[in-house]
């Protein structure tokens, strides 16, 4: 369980500004150290039970432009050289995969200058419709924000542009009807404000206290999630959410993952040092 001032695995959950009537202490949530990227498009409806199939639309960027050719975080080293031939070829299996499990995946094209668009997780924060857009905290990663939310405009989301420092889904994760928030490195705690004021919903924020997991999604991932409360005979039980332990050694990120919850999707994200 998360409890507040508590630390797990490079974050800190931190006492909520506001508390919502929410029942997600209802649902049992289970979490695992992982690097994610993507962008989830769509939010099923949560009220099954039991574990199943579900449809998920995600969108991509092509990594056209990728290389490392600056340094914003302890993962990057511009001085070593990287393959963006290689980088499109990973990627390419990726999205061959996604269509064959019958994804139905979207993409924005990608924009020369801007290297790491390819994360698209980082572009901003979809759902109900809504699009909450991204500003980064790096002036080299400025203009993704602007082009993610023109793509969320020409296909029809409402578009909120952010007034606070916000690095969308690498910071922001649906688990059941509650977001949690990351901040500390790249998203003001501000933008957990506004995350409350467009959804309506409850934000939890978790304080990143360690500078190689700068992102929320670098630090856990939703692996599994019932989303709605249900029912339970006789008691409800305390809300678990677990941390998967993980050790730093060497130069490379623990890990990375492909998919959060069963209701959200994608990575775009391959194995690689160079994480944005």
């Amino acid at each position: 369980m998360l409890s507040t001032g508590e630390v797990y695995a490079g974050f800190v959950r931190e006492a909520p500004r506001s508390r919502m009537n929410s029942a997600h202490n209802a649902s049992m949530h289970r979490m695992g150290a992982c690097d994610t990227g993507g962008m989830t498009l769509i939010d099923p409806d949560p009220t099954t039970q039991e574990r199943r199939a579900t449809s998920r639309t995600v969108l991509m960027c092509r990594p056209e432009f990728f290389t490392v050719s600056y340094r914003i975080n302890p993962w990057m080293h511009p001085e070593d050289p990287t393959d963006t031939g290689n980088a499109l070829e990973q990627w390419q299996k990726l999205y061959d995969l996604y269509l064959t499990l019958g994804y139905d995946v979207h993409l924005i094209e990608p924009v020369e200058g801007l290297p790491d668009m390819v994360y698209a997780a980082n572009g901003g924060f979809v759902l109900d419709g809504i699009a909450y857009g991204a500003r980064f905290q790096y002036p080299e990663r400025g203009p993704e924000g602007p082009a993610y939310m023109d793509w969320f405009r020409a296909n029809g989301f409402e578009v909120h542009e952010p007034v606070s420092t916000n690095e969308g889904e690498g910071d922001f994760l649906l688990v059941g009807d509650t977001i949690y928030a990351g901040t500390g490195f790249r998203s003001d705690a501000a933008s957990h404000d506004e995350l409350r004021k467009i959804y309506d919903r409850e934000v939890v924020t978790l304080r990143l206290i360690d500078p190689s997991f700068y992102h929320l999604d670098t630090a856990f991932a939703v692996l599994d999630s019932e989303g709605a409360p249900h029912p339970w005979p006789t008691c409800r039980p305390r809300s678990t959410m677990r941390a998967a332990p993980f050790s730093k050694s060497g130069s490379r990120m623990p890990c990375t993952s492909a998919a959060r919850t069963p209701r959200c999707s994608a990575s775009t994200r391959s194995a690689t040092d160079a994480t944005s």
